[in-house]
């Protein structure tokens, strides 16, 4: 009796062991992973005050960790996790949630504060110390334990060294370094030239033209959310959704074909991935016409001998998506600088709201191409395959 009670409960707990894995794998496909912490980034935003308290971030901490174990107990979650590649994702992981609880505690506390009329936590610190002895010391005592560190590290984690590169025998999946699999993701929704040169350069140009776009003096020196929500925000984004979610992606659920796999799935390179891209051009001029059932109007896509060779055929083929695009990129900024955005154009002036919607849009761009491409397996919306222009 005892040992069937025993079995009962046994098989229970792994029934609702294998539900939780199955839904947990359902949920892994970016769509899902993405928008989800998106919404968790939000709710964190608004929050703040109430998730950076010691006693609610321990418990949320703890009930990571037992997460975390108890996933760890999975076969395929541990061989994803204690790959060599993949141990300094999940400290990065730790050491984020780290540093941003820090600075969310330190605003929520400062933002009480100016609430009250109280003084900030920075107001009266006397940060001046000796460079003899006290920095000297300090920097020798932290050269010493990240050498420790270092060593101890080499040691014990072996270096995932690989053979020299054969074209014969290729990886697969074929992952580039972990501060690039963000990047790597990138080019599943756009060219090599947008999400390896364009869209990191404007990251360094935006953390650059950041301080002189946003006049606020509000915020500087000392810790807060309040005062300056919006720009926090958009950096948070930029950061946690547009780097660390997707090196995350990258890391732990891109497998073999760079197919999606969820923690728990086993990696199977023998896993078929049908996709159909379509453009928008297909939509405009194949598929819409299909849908609608336009029998009299059904041209396909122009070509060059259909235009009488008058004029490249791109121009007419693409002209959809260059409107589009044209809407989004010169059209949209005039409208959100009259409506939504109205407060932040008197404030910044007509230069410095150019360069900050230049600097936002292409930010935006990426979840919404990253959207469309889920939802429509959408590709391009300008695919001038002539001239290897594709956006």
């Amino acid at each position: 009796m005892t040992t069937s009670i025993h079995s009962v409960f046994a098989a229970a707990e792994s029934g609702i062991s294998d539900t939780i894995k199955d839904t947990l794998n359902a949920l892994s496909v970016p769509e899902y992973f993405v928008s989800i912490t998106v919404v968790l980034l939000i709710i964190g935003l608004l929050t703040y005050r109430q998730w950076t308290r010691p006693m609610v971030a321990v418990t949320l901490s703890l009930l990571f960790i037992a997460f975390y174990v108890w996933s760890a107990l999975d076969e395929n979650f541990f061989k994803i996790i204690t790959k060599p590649d993949n141990i300094p994702i999940t400290m990065m992981i730790v050491f984020t949630a780290l540093v941003t609880w820090v600075a969310f505690r330190q605003a929520a506390i400062n933002d009480a504060r100016l609430e009250k009329g109280e003084p900030l936590i920075e107001s009266g610190a006397d940060d001046k110390v000796l460079v003899w002895p006290d920095l000297v010391y300090t920097e020798l005592i932290a050269m010493v334990l990240c050498t420790v560190v270092l060593v101890v590290w080499a040691i014990v984690l072996k270096a995932p060294l690989e053979p020299p590169a054969n074209p014969t025998n290729i990886p697969n999946p074929s992952k580039a370094p972990w501060y690039f699999l963000g990047l790597q993701e990138l080019l599943v929704y756009f060219d090599p030239w947008i999400a390896g040169v364009l869209l990191p350069s404007l990251i360094i140009v935006g953390l650059i033209a950041l301080p002189f776009i946003d006049k606020n003096p509000r915020g500087n020196g000392y810790y807060t959310f309040k005062q300056r929500p919006f720009v926090i925000s958009t950096f948070m984004f930029g950061w946690m959704i547009m780097w660390i979610v997707l090196i995350v992606l990258g890391t732990f659920l891109r497998g073999p074909n760079w197919n999606i796999f969820g923690p728990y799935e086993t990696w199977d390179p023998h896993r078929p991935a049908a996709l159909l891209n379509i453009n928008i051009s297909d939509v405009f001029w194949v598929i819409t016409p299909d849908w609608l059932g336009f029998e009299w109007w059904k041209p396909g896509l122009p070509t060059k001998a259909a235009l009488g060779g008058y004029m490249p055929a791109f121009l007419i083929r693409e002209a959809p998506g260059i409107v589009l695009l044209s809407g989004y990129f010169f059209v949209l900024p005039v409208l959100l600088a009259k409506t939504i955005f109205r407060k932040i154009y008197h404030e910044i002036g007509f230069t410095r709201f150019c360069v900050f919607w230049l600097l936002m849009s292409w930010m935006f761009i990426v979840p919404i191409k990253m959207v469309l491409r889920w939802m429509f397996n959408l590709k391009y919306f300008v695919a001038v395959t002539e001239y290897f222009v594709n956006i």
